[in-house]
């Protein structure tokens, strides 16, 4: 299944590709695979070369490990992401280790390491759901994650599924189409608000 992007302007094809299914075929990663996408995480710019991702990874190829790692997210994200071959917990290291300030971008840096995971995932027909619904708490209790750390986001990585396969609740997501706000929503100029006369 394809839901491409319908952008304004044109934009690189992973990017129009890149979407967040709720559907998973029951088809393995390899692991070849897998090291790529984080050795793509792993070349992402951060502050002060910081590099304040980890990630926690989960396979159905090991089941208590997998169970493990699904008893992390929500309850809503339990439901589908049970059926992806690989789960993930991104965390981020709060403070620079050069110095042990507070990093007030270490969120922002993790977030740009999954943006890299995730574009390669796409370029290898891989697909991958970030979540904001995991449990921070019991992700710190079950992997011993030490202080200075935050259990950020879950993602959910694999090979499509055919929405119709899926309940009706989740075909639906999966079918529903792809919008965004146009750029005069939140590209200013001169002043907040002003719509930048580059996007005008």
């Amino acid at each position: 299944m394809s839901k491409e992007a319908s952008p304004d302007y044109p934009i690189h094809e992973l990017l129009a590709k890149r979407w967040s299914p709720y559907g998973f075929q029951n088809r393995p990663v390899a692991e070849a695979d897998l090291r790529s996408l984080f050795e793509a995480a792993r070349w992402s710019a951060s502050s002060f070369n910081e590099q304040p991702w980890r990630f926690i990874i989960a396979t159905q190829a090991n089941a208590l490990d997998f169970e493990k790692m699904l008893s992390c997210l929500a309850e809503p994200n339990q439901v589908w992401a049970k059926a992806a071959p690989v789960i993930a917990l991104g965390i981020a290291k709060l403070d620079f280790t050069h110095n042990g300030k507070p990093n007030r971008v270490a969120i922002y840096d993790l977030g740009a390491a999954a943006c890299s995971l995730t574009l390669e995932a796409t370029a290898r027909g891989l697909m991958v759901h970030q979540m904001a619904g995991v449990l921070p708490d019991k992700a710190r209790q079950l992997y011993q994650v030490p202080d200075g750390f935050e259990v950020m986001t879950g993602l959910a990585i694999g090979y499509i599924a055919d929405p119709n396969d899926l309940a009706d609740n989740l075909k639906q997501r999966d079918l529903k189409p792809r919008q965004r706000q146009p750029l005069s929503e939140f590209v200013f100029g001169g002043k907040w608000g002003a719509t930048s006369e580059v996007v005008s």
